[in-house]
């Protein structure tokens, strides 16, 4: 079976089959079996490769590692955890956004939190502007998820759809901003996702307590492992089934 992942990989990052040949030691026609044929290189090109195309190992090749080890890689993503989402530093979140250069990706319903930061937009945009893809993800205002996870809140049916309005308003500025784009989705949510290039921070969802009070997962992103790429991957699938805000 073609490894689609891979070829995808580096057409993405304008890498043909000499290229890649070239730079790991070997045949362009064997860099070309392990696209068509799914064939699995060595370790150490598996890891080369990894590296040229900015992607884990074991997304690339999700049968190459052995359950063992991607477990014990999986624990070492873990950078930290937080037992509030409040009790995260500011200046982490203000790091890991200065920092991002090619992926910012946000799942939440509201936000608001996010929307304090007064400079926000105003970083967002030069740094669209410069490359980096920006996916916005916030709650559909009138969806009965969103309702529902504010009754579950205790804040009311209401209120939580009231503050995903305030977020959009906040981000409309970025609508159609080239490198930005913004959906409104339907689903029950049990984290919300904050992806800064290869670090994250997830913030769990308890019943009955508000994202600010749930704890929050720090994790970097390690070829070979799998916990973060489960977490990138729940966040297509949201954006998959997420619709342009009416605004």
């Amino acid at each position: 079976m073609p490894n689609e992942r891979l070829r995808d990989a580096l057409l993405r990052n304008g890498l043909d089959l000499d290229q890649v040949a070239k730079a790991i030691g070997v045949d362009p026609k064997t860099v070309e079996r392990w696209i068509t044929t799914g064939r699995t290189p060595y370790p150490r090109h598996r890891h080369a490769i990894a590296a040229m195309v900015r992607e884990t190992e074991n997304y690339l090749w999700p049968d190459a590692v052995a359950p063992e080890r991607v477990a014990e890689i999986g624990g070492s993503e873990v950078v930290k955890v937080y037992p509030h989402r409040h009790s995260v530093p500011q200046d982490l979140w203000s790091r890991l956004l200065e920092q991002a250069a090619e992926h910012i990706e946000v799942l939440m319903y509201s936000g608001m939190f996010l929307t304090d930061n007064p400079t926000l937009i105003r970083t967002l945009r030069p740094k669209a502007q410069a490359g980096a893809k920006v996916r916005i993800l916030v709650g559909d205002p009138a969806s009965r998820e969103v309702a529902r996870r504010s009754e579950e809140e205790g804040i009311g049916k209401t209120t939580l759809a009231a503050k995903v309005r305030n977020a959009l308003a906040f981000y409309r500025p970025l609508d159609g901003e080239p490198g930005v784009e913004i959906r409104c989705h339907r689903t029950t949510l049990y984290n919300s996702i904050y992806r800064f290039d290869d670090e994250m921070l997830v913030n769990t969802h308890v019943y009955g307590f508000m994202a600010a009070h749930a704890p929050v997962l720090h994790l970097r992103r390690l070829s070979g492992g799998d916990l973060f790429e489960t977490y990138s991957e729940s966040f297509d699938s949201v954006w998959n089934t997420a619709s342009p805000p009416r605004w």
